[in-house]
């Protein structure tokens, strides 16, 4: 921020041009006119860095995800560690395909596009997350339904509603996201949770084993 406010007083002329046509390309074009070669090799070396690690954490992540999550639930079988990896790998590389395409053929900018990639995780996953950790009473049901509630009211704001809503289309998908969760966790449950019994705790299965002292100094087993 610190070098694009910069720009503004060592070439205005240049920064008034860009923010008509493509305010992105301030920061590069200010690298490339007025720094030297050195400085010019740091930048864009450290660009490309940026640019790769952000990629392969957005690409992996959902990957995993989908996975773990998805396509392991639906086989329904005990998958080996060696075919797991080998269903991450294709399910990576069909991730990297779509989002190449994507980007290709789409005349978004670099920045609207990280921006809606990081709403669907907002509106889809956060609120899912967030009540499975911390709200005892949270459901698979409600989880299905705050995913489901969240995507569609994104949609539906970025596609049907107008160019400025009153409640941007992020914050709308998070209020359904979390009145899915709500609605779908207190209500007679249909779906049915398919989290494993709690094994019981060592401290448990322990003591219930152990001879105990009553106040007479006698044992006995519990």
């Amino acid at each position: 921020m610190f070098l694009a406010y910069s720009a503004t007083l060592i070439d205005p002329k240049m920064v008034t041009d860009l923010i008509e046509t493509d305010a992105q390309m301030i920061l590069p074009t200010l690298v490339m006119r007025h720094a030297p070669l050195f400085a010019q090799v740091m930048f864009f070396g450290a660009l490309l860095s940026a640019i790769k690690s952000c990629a392969s954490a957005t690409l992996l992540a959902p990957s995993v995800t989908f996975t773990e999550n998805i396509l392991r639930p639906l086989l329904r079988d005990k998958l080996p560690d060696h075919l797991l990896l080998r269903y991450m790998r294709i399910v990576t590389l069909t991730f990297t395909l779509l989002v190449t395409l994507y980007a290709i053929y789409s005349k978004a900018s670099i920045f609207s596009m990280v921006g809606n990639a990081y709403q669907i995780t907002l509106v889809m996953a956060f609120v899912p997350l967030a009540c499975g950790v911390y709200w005892k009473r949270a459901t698979n049901q409600g989880a299905l339904l705050s995913i489901y509630f969240g995507l569609s009211t994104w949609l539906a704001v970025l596609i049907v509603g107008p160019e400025d809503p009153f409640i941007p289309a992020q914050l709308a998908g998070v209020l359904a996201s979390g009145f899915g969760m709500v609605v779908g966790s207190l209500l007679p449950n249909y779906i049915r949770d398919t989290m494993p019994e709690h094994e019981p705790s060592y401290l448990h299965s322990h003591a219930a084993h152990s001879p105990q002292v009553t106040h007479h100094g006698h044992q006995h087993e519990v």
